[in-house]
């Protein structure tokens, strides 16, 4: 049995200039208009697996909208591990997420991050939020949290 063959990325009809005709929808036009009119300097884009499975059909879609959108505007795209679970991540994931970006047809050079890398950071944010008063800690327990929200036939409290 042989390997299956990957799709190609893009599909030709795609340029790095920003104002070229290549495919049209929502997203292109708003970034095209944002670069022709000077709002932004160059697309980044990232894809944020959290590495706690195999991906699916829609991760897929995510890695060719975000890694064909940026390489169609001479953009990066970050791959940036959400990696904040330790408890339910495996190493096993992380290489087999790279190895399906890969088989994409997109690659994320020097742009490989990991969520976990910024924990100080993130931590040293939250707190600063919550003393100015534009956060806090939802105390709520897990019983409560399932009243507020309700279900499929009944609203939440």
């Amino acid at each position: 049995m042989t390997d299956p063959t990957p799709p190609a990325a893009l599909d030709g009809n795609t340029s790095a200039e920003p104002d070229a005709v290549g495919p049209r929808d929502f997203i292109r036009d708003i970034i095209r208009d944002d670069l022709a009119a000077g709002r932004a300097q160059g697309v980044v884009t990232r894809f944020p697996p959290e590495p706690n499975g195999y991906l699916h059909i829609g991760h897929a879609k995510s890695i060719c909208l975000n890694f064909g959108v940026a390489q169609e505007f001479g953009g990066v795209c970050n791959l940036r591990f959400d990696d904040t679970n330790p408890a339910k991540e495996e190493q096993e994931f992380i290489d087999a997420i790279m190895a399906d970006v890969r088989w994409l047809g997109f690659d994320w050079g020097d742009n490989l991050f990991h969520a976990s890398d910024y924990f100080e950071q993130l931590y040293q944010w939250a707190e600063h939020l919550i003393e100015n008063g534009l956060a806090y800690v939802d105390e709520l327990s897990a019983d409560e949290i399932r009243e507020y929200r309700g279900t499929l036939t009944q609203p939440g409290k």
